[in-house]
């Protein structure tokens, strides 16, 4: 398959995602390593529930989604922490291998960005990949989140072409691959960069580098 467009999941698959690391040092005097390891975890999961409902900014996801993990932790929810990893959001850049591999592909297919993000926050981080992207789309355009469905099909709408036309290329399962799958996208590839365990049944080809993803282009 040679698609007519190659969409990406940004934050996390090409944007180094450090909501982790970034909590992780904001609460390091407040929770001990192996309780703070639970609480990365539930932060994670509580994200994910929050875009499942209405469109909402995604400083308030954070916010909210931290407010339930601190409640379920018996841990005094802060504000101003949930603004500070909001925060620093604009400051991260790309993984090691997106600028090469990208830039193999761009000369010869559109590539698009589909990302949970603010229309005013993406391009903060899509500047710093150093690849011109054709469109990049957020999830405040599309009044829906990933995995909904309805996000995927803003872009589908956008780009006038059918799912089988585009690739997808993301690192989150439950996010991206699946949704897609759904769709019926032509093709989609996991960039395995170990945030989420493999699911199978899905037909995605899975790599590990974004500099083998041309290759499966024929490129």
């Amino acid at each position: 398959m040679t698609p007519k467009f190659i969409s990406f999941d940004c934050y996390g698959t090409l944007t180094n995602f450090e909501i982790s690391a970034t909590t992780r040092q904001l609460y390091a005097d407040a929770l001990d390593s192996d309780r703070l390891d639970s609480f990365l975890s539930d932060f994670s999961h509580f994200r994910r529930d929050e875009v499942l409902g209405p469109w909402k900014p995604y400083r308030d996801v954070i916010a909210d989604s931290l407010a339930r993990t601190c409640q379920k932790h018996a841990h005094v929810f802060d504000p101003g922490i949930a603004d500070a990893i909001y925060g620093r959001i604009p400051a991260w850049g790309p993984h090691p291998d997106v600028t090469e591999g990208l830039a193999a592909l761009a000369r010869h297919i559109p590539l698009v960005i589909l990302s949970n993000s603010m229309t005013d926050l993406i391009m903060h981080n899509v500047d710093r990949l150093g690849v011109t992207f054709d469109h990049v789309f957020t999830a405040q355009e599309a009044g829906a989140y990933k995995p909904r469905l309805q996000a995927f099909e803003y872009m589908l709408d956008q780009l006038r072409c059918g799912p089988e036309d585009v690739m997808h290329v993301s690192c989150h399962y439950r996010y991206d691959i699946m949704a897609t799958a759904d769709l019926g996208f032509g093709r989609r590839v996991l960039l395995d960069r170990g945030v989420e365990i493999i699911a199978r049944g899905y037909e995605t080809d899975i790599i590990e580098d974004i500099r083998a993803l041309p290759a499966l282009v024929g490129l």
